[in-house]
C-alpha cells in the first residue's frame, strides 16, 4: 500500500487563514471528484471559516471526558474505517486529551499517513520544536504544544499562509480572529508589529531552508552538478596560515553585500592523515568563522583545487575566496599554485583571489625534525666508515666475482645503510662505494680512471640508485613518524574536546586535561590588567598580570615564572609549569590554548548573563511597581477623594440613601486600596524570601466563607460545593484565606453579569483540588503563563481586562504553601483556576514551616 502524502499549511501567527486555505484545497479536491472528508477542524469561533466547511463530508468528533470535564477530539478509528483518499485535520500541535491512543495530533496524522491517506493540515511557526525558545525570546510566551521539526520537514508539500503585520492586525480588529473583548489585549500583546513582523521572518526563512532541501535533493537525483545561484553562497577556503583572519573577514564583507547569504569556511586537509596546517590557527580561524555567522567545514583530499571545488558544488556556493600564494616566485614558475588552477576550473562560481601581508613570502611551516633518532645516524655513519672497508676486502678475496657483482653487492650495503642510518649515512655510503669500486674493482685498477664506457654507466647507474633508495628510505620514515605524531595529536584533541563537553567548567577541564597530557606540574591562564603594558619587563611584573584560571601546584603567576608561555591574543596568555616543551608539542599547546580562550568567554559570557538577569528583572519589577502605584492606586484614591469631597460639600445637600451610597463608595475604594497595599508588600516580602509561613491543618468549608465574606456584597452570589467528607489540607490559614480572597476577585472581576463564578473542590492522590470557575472570556492558552506575572495588566496591555498583581501573588503564596495554581479552560468558555495543596494526614497545627 503506497503511503499517503502530507500537505501542511504553515503560518506566522493565528489567523493569517492557514485553515480557510486548507479547506479551499479540499474543496478545490472535492470539485475534482475527489473523496474528501474532515476529520477535525477548529474554527474558534471565526464565522468566515466555518462557513467554508460548507458541504464537506465530515466524520464525527469523538467525545471524550477528563476530570470531569467533556472534551472532543478527531475520531481516528472512525477516519481509518472510513478510508477517504484525502482527511483534512487543523492543528498539527495539538496534544490530544489524556486517554487518547496517541499523545500528539500528529502521530495520528501518521497512522493516517501509513494507511495510505493523504492529509491536509495545518502549523503555527511558533509550535515548531528547533523555534520554541526563539519565539518565546520575541514574543514572551512559551508554547507548550510544539511538533518535531522532522514531521514537518517530511511533508512533501509546506506552503506558506502568509499576510503582512497590518493587514493581520486589521483582521483582528474587524473582530475576525478573536472575540471583541480580547482584541485589545491581543493587539497590545502577542499581535503587536514587531512580533509579528519577527514572526513572518521566521516563517520565511524556515521555509527557505525547506526548499532549499528540496532543491539539494532535486539536484541530486537529477546528477545536476554545475552550479544554480538560488542563493548567494560564499565559500573561504583555509590553509591554516596566518592569513586566514583576513581572508574570513573579508568573505563575510562579501557575504553581507547580498542579504541571507550563507558563509562556508572550508579546510583541505591532506588525506594521508598527516599534520600540515597549524591546529591552532584553524581553531581561532573556527571561532572567527563562527563568530561573523558562518559554518566550518574540512574535507580530506590529495588534489586541493579539485577537493575545494567539489565542496564548493557541493554546497551549491556562488563565490569563492582564496588567498593569493604565499609562494616565491621562483616556486610559482613549476607550478601554478591553488589559486591559479582553481579559477581555471571553478566555472560558473566567481573566484576571489585575495591578497595579505604572507603573499610571495613563502611557506614557513614548521622546522621538521629528522626522521630517524641521532643514535640510529651515529650507526648508519659508523657502518659506513667500518663496513665499506670491510665489504672492499671481502670482495676482493673472492675469486671469479665480475664488476656487475661488486655494483650489486655494494648497492645492497648501501640500502642496508639507509635503513639503518637514514639519509645523510646511506649518500656517504654510495659516495664510498663508488669511489672503492672505481678504485679497486674497474680496470684500470688502483686509479680513478674508467677505460670503458660501459663501467662508467654502471657506476652512474650504481649512484644514482644509491641516492634514490636513499631518499625513498628516509622519506618512508620521516612520513611513518609524522604519522605517528598526527596520529596521536588527533587522539590528544578527540580526548580533550570529549571531556570540554562532558564536563561542567569547560575550561578547568581544558587546563586538567593539557596537564595530565604534557605531564606538567601546573597550567595556569593570565590575562594582562593594563599596569605596564608596553614594558619590555612586564613578562617578570606580578602587578601585570592577573591569573583567570589555574590547574595543579604552585601556578605561575607572569609568563617568565613558567616553563613555557603560550600567547592567545594580546591580553590572554597560557603558562605551563613543570617541564620544557618540545617544538613539535608546542602546535598542539597552542591548539589547547585557543579552546582556552573559547572557553574563558563563554564562561565570562555566562556569568554576565547571570548577573544581568535578576538586574532586568529588578528593573522590570520597579517600572511595574511605578505603573502599578500609577494606575491601581489612583483610582480607588480618586473614588474615595470623590465620595468624601461630595460629603463634605456645602453646596449640595444629600438625602440619606444617596450619603449612604457615598460612604459605600468610599468604603469599598479604601478596601481595595488596603488590599492593593497588602498584596504589594506580600510580593515584596515573598520575592525576598522574608514571607513568614506557618503551616496547620485546616478545612476548606471554613476558610472559603471567611475569603467570601471579606470581599463582601459582589461575592454574595458566588456557589460553593465543597463535599463534607472533603479532607483539611495543610496550608497556612491566613495566606490561604488571601489566594482565595484574590482568584475569586479575580473570577468576579471577568465573569458576565448574571453568571457569578462557582467554587468546587475534590480529592485526588494526596492533593485537595480547589476549582474557582467563570464564564468569562477566558485567556488564550498561549498566555496562561503570563498572567501569573507581576503587574501583568499594566503596561503595554490593556489595562480593563488584564489580571494585575492578585494572581501573582496567589500563585507564590501556593508555591510557597507546597502547592500550585494552575489554569485550565472553562468547557462551553472562561477561565477554571485550579488551586491544588497537599492533603492533611497529621495535625501540623503550629508547626513552622
Amino acid at each position: 500500500m503506497a503511503r499517503g502524502e502530507l500537505r501542511i499549511y504553515l503560518g506566522a501567527a493565528p489567523g493569517v487563514g492557514k485553515t480557510y486555505a486548507m479547506l479551499e484545497e479540499a474543496h478545490r479536491r472535492a470539485e475534482r471528484g475527489t473523496d474528501v472528508v474532515i476529520g477535525f477542524v477548529e474554527t474558534h469561533g471565526r464565522t468566515h471559516t466555518a462557513a467554508m466547511i460548507g458541504d464537506l463530508a465530515q466524520v464525527p468528533r469523538r467525545t471524550m471526558t477528563y476530570r470531569g470535564v467533556e472534551f472532543t477530539e478527531m475520531d481516528l478509528d472512525a477516519v481509518l474505517a472510513r478510508r477517504p483518499e484525502v482527511a483534512v485535520v487543523d492543528e498539527l500541535a495539538h496534544t490530544n486529551v489524556p486517554g487518547s491512543r496517541n499523545d500528539k495530533r500528529w502521530r495520528d496524522i501518521q497512522e493516517l499517513l501509513d494507511a495510505g491517506i493523504t492529509v491536509l493540515s495545518t502549523v503555527n511557526v511558533q509550535h515548531l520544536e528547533s523555534l520554541n525558545d526563539v519565539v518565546a525570546q520575541i514574543t514572551g510566551t512559551t508554547q507548550r504544544e510544539t511538533v518535531p521539526d522532522a514531521v514537518v520537514r517530511a511533508a512533501e508539500q509546506v506552503e506558506l499562509v502568509d499576510m503582512t503585520p497590518e493587514a493581520l492586525r486589521r483582521r483582528m480588529a474587524h473582530g475576525n480572529i478573536y472575540r471583541p473583548d480580547k482584541i485589545d489585549a491581543a493587539l497590545g500583546n502577542y499581535f503587536r508589529v514587531g512580533n509579528l513582523t519577527a514572526l513572518r521572518e521566521l516563517a520565511l526563512l524556515w521555509l527557505a531552508d525547506k526548499v532549499d532541501e528540496q532543491l539539494d535533493a532535486y539536484r541530486a537525483q537529477q546528477g545536476i552538478s554545475a552550479t544554480w545561484e538560488a542563493r548567494e553562497r560564499v565559500v573561504v577556503a583555509l590553509t591554516g596560515g596566518p592569513e586566514g583572519a583576513t581572508l574570513i573577514r573579508r568573505a563575510a564583507r562579501v557575504a553581507a553585500r547580498s542579504k541571507g547569504a550563507d558563509l562556508l569556511a572550508v579546510h583541505i586537509a591532506r588525506n594521508d592523515g598527516l599534520a600540515g596546517a597549524d591546529p591552532a590557527q584553524l581553531a581561532r580561524q573556527r571561532v572567527l568563522v563562527e563568530s561573523l555567522g558562518g559554518t566550518y567545514h574540512q574535507v580530506l583530499g590529495t588534489d586541493i583545487p579539485a577537493a575545494l571545488l567539489d565542496f564548493a558544488q557541493g554546497v551549491n556556493a556562488t563565490q569563492l575566496v582564496l588567498g593569493a600564494s604565499r609562494r616565491g616566485r621562483f616556486a610559482q614558475l613549476f607550478s601554478r599554485g591553488v589559486g591559479v588552477t582553481t579559477t581555471a576550473l571553478s566555472g560558473p562560481i566567481d573566484v576571489h583571489l585575495v591578497t595579505h601581508a604572507e603573499a610571495g613570502r613563502g611557506r614557513r611551516g614548521p622546522v621538521v625534525p629528522a626522521a630517524l633518532s641521532r643514535r640510529r645516524r651515529r650507526y648508519g655513519f659508523a657502518l659506513t666508515v667500518v663496513g665499506m672497508p670491510a665489504l672492499t676486502a671481502l670482495l676482493k678475496a673472492l675469486p671469479d666475482l665480475t664488476l656487475t657483482n661488486d655494483i650489486l653487492i655494494f648497492l645492497a650495503a648501501v640500502v642496508g645503510v639507509a635503513l639503518v642510518g637514514g639519509l645523510w649515512p646511506a649518500l656517504l655510503a654510495a659516495l664510498g662505494g663508488s669511489l672503492l669500486l672505481n678504485w679497486f674493482f674497474t680496470p684500470p685498477y688502483y686509479t680513478l680512471t674508467i677505460a670503458e664506457a660501459d663501467n662508467l654507466l654502471a657506476l652512474g647507474v650504481f649512484v644514482g640508485v644509491a641516492v634514490a633508495v636513499s631518499w625513498v628510505v628516509d622519506v618512508a620514515a620521516r612520513r611513518t613518524r609524522e604519522a605517528a605524531r598526527a596520529s596521536a595529536d588527533a587522539q590528544t584533541l578527540a580526548t580533550v574536546a570529549g571531556s570540554v563537553l562532558r564536563g561542567q567548567r569547560p575550561l578547568p577541564a581544558l587546563l586538567e586535561r593539557l596537564r595530565e597530557t604534557f605531564a606538567l606540574r601546573a597550567v595556569s591562564v593570565l590575562e594582562q590588567t593594563g599596569e605596564a603594558t608596553g614594558r619590555p619587563d612586564r613578562d617578570r611584573e606580578t602587578q601585570a598580570w592577573r591569573v583567570v584560571a589555574s590547574v595543579g601546584e604552585s601556578p605561575a603567576g607572569t609568563p617568565s615564572a613558567g616553563e613555557t608561555a603560550v600567547p592567545v591574543d594580546d591580553r590572554l596568555t597560557v603558562v605551563l609549569c613543570g617541564r620544557r616543551l618540545e617544538a613539535a608539542d608546542r602546535r598542539i599547546v597552542e591548539a589547547f590554548a585557543a579552546q582556552a580562550a573559547v572557553a574563558l568567554r563563554q564562561e565570562r559570557l555566562a556569568e554576565e548573563a547571570a548577573t544581568a538577569r535578576p538586574l532586568a528583572e529588578a528593573d522590570r519589577m520597579r517600572t511595574a511597581l511605578l505603573a502599578a502605584v500609577s494606575h491601581d492606586l489612583r483610582t480607588p484614591l480618586a473614588s474615595a477623594k470623590a465620595a468624601v469631597s461630595s460629603l463634605r460639600s456645602p453646596d449640595v445637600e444629600f438625602d440619606p440613601e444617596d450619603r449612604d451610597e457615598l460612604l459605600v463608595t468610599a468604603d469599598e475604594s479604601l478596601d481595595r486600596l488596603g488590599r492593593l497595599v497588602a498584596n504589594l508588600l506580600d510580593m515584596s516580602r515573598l520575592q525576598a524570601g522574608a514571607l513568614g509561613i506557618t503551616v496547620a491543618s485546616i478545612g476548606l468549608e471554613d476558610v472559603v466563607p471567611r475569603a467570601l465574606d471579606e470581599l463582601g456584597p459582589p461575592a454574595a452570589d458566588v456557589s460553593t460545593d465543597i463535599p463534607t467528607e472533603l479532607p483539611a489540607v495543610t496550608a497556612d490559614p491566613g495566606l490561604l484565606e488571601r489566594v482565595l480572597v484574590n482568584l475569586v476577585a479575580n473570577a468576579l472581576r471577568h465573569s458576565p453579569p448574571g453568571q457569578p463564578p462557582t467554587i468546587t473542590a475534590s480529592a485526588h492522590s494526596g492533593l485537595v483540588e480547589l476549582r474557582v470557575i467563570d464564564t468569562g472570556p477566558g485567556i488564550p492558552e498561549d498566555q496562561w503563563d503570563h498572567v501569573f506575572l507581576p503587574f501583568q495588566r499594566l503596561g503595554d496591555r490593556d489595562t480593563t481586562t488584564g489580571v494585575g498583581l492578585g494572581l501573582a501573588l496567589s500563585r507564590g503564596l501556593a508555591e510557597a504553601m507546597g502547592g500550585s495554581i494552575n489554569p485550565e479552560t472553562t468547557p462551553g468558555g472562561g477561565l477554571t483556576m485550579v488551586l491544588r495543596l497537599p492533603a492533611a494526614t497529621v495535625a501540623t497545627e503550629g508547626a513552622p514551616e
